[in-house]
């Protein structure tokens, strides 16, 4: 099991998603915890240093638990993404490992991780995204 955490920002209906330097296949932004770091402080941390924006204080708020298939490694080994939403401050824009940002919905599913459908398959039933 790879636990990671994931930021959930919809707009327009549809949800921001990233992709690494060398990838093909977009992702919802976010990462791992180091130790002792609590779920908000490590996603403030990830965001920051991959989409150089701020997540704004009292603002973070679950959006739910969603695993799949972790890409490119053996059968069987599931990636867990918790997620949460929040507001943010500053401009969107990709840094450190991120090539690329993009805004995708249902119709770009082949372009996504097995998470990243996962989460937007989910959004789409629940009506959330357009």
């Amino acid at each position: 099991m790879i636990d990671k955490l994931a930021w959930l920002r919809i707009e327009k209906g549809r949800v921001l998603c990233a992709r690494s330097h060398g990838k093909h296949l977009y992702y919802l932004p976010g990462g791992k915890r180091e130790p002792g770091e609590s779920d908000e402080a490590a996603l403030r941390r990830e965001v920051q240093e991959e989409l150089t924006v701020s997540l704004v204080d009292g603002t973070l708020r679950p959006a739910g638990c969603f695993e799949a298939q972790a890409d490119g490694k053996a059968d069987g080994v599931v990636v867990r993404l918790t997620c949460y939403e929040a507001d943010y401050g500053g401009t969107l824009q990709p840094a450190a490992e991120i090539a690329e940002l993009a805004w995708l919905g249902v119709d770009d599913l082949a372009r996504c991780s097995a998470a990243a459908r996962v989460v937007i398959e989910a959004l789409a039933r629940e009506g959330r995204l357009a």
